[in-house]
């Protein structure tokens, strides 16, 4: 997959029946801890990839997919993203957004 960056890349080793561990693929970032800077996408997507396949919450995986592709439509995108010239946003504008997209219907 071309993704653009690490920080939109979700995971999950999957084990027997529905148990799994699921984490972003860049981990924990330490060197930004604190500045509001992480892409938060990774994360939620990885809590998407919980959903479906633990949970077999599918419907509500989907809307969390969903939402998180209208925020990076919307141009809401963190420092790892931008292009030149483009203002970052911080991981607390790229949540908000998320949340955002799931109040609003589908």
């Amino acid at each position: 997959m071309l993704a653009g960056s690490l920080g939109l890349l979700p995971s999950a080793s999957l084990g027997a029946g529905r148990r799994g561990i699921y984490e972003p693929i860049h981990g924990s970032a330490p060197d930004i801890a604190g500045r509001g800077s992480a892409n938060p996408y990774g994360a939620i997507l990885s809590a998407a990839l919980l959903l479906r396949h633990s949970l077999g919450l599918a419907a509500e995986a989907a809307a969390l997919e969903r939402a998180v592709a209208d925020a990076l439509a919307a141009g809401v995108r963190t420092a790892d993203l931008v292009k030149a010239g483009e203002r970052a946003h911080s991981t607390r504008e790229a949540g908000e957004a998320v949340l955002s997209g799931l109040r609003r219907p589908a």
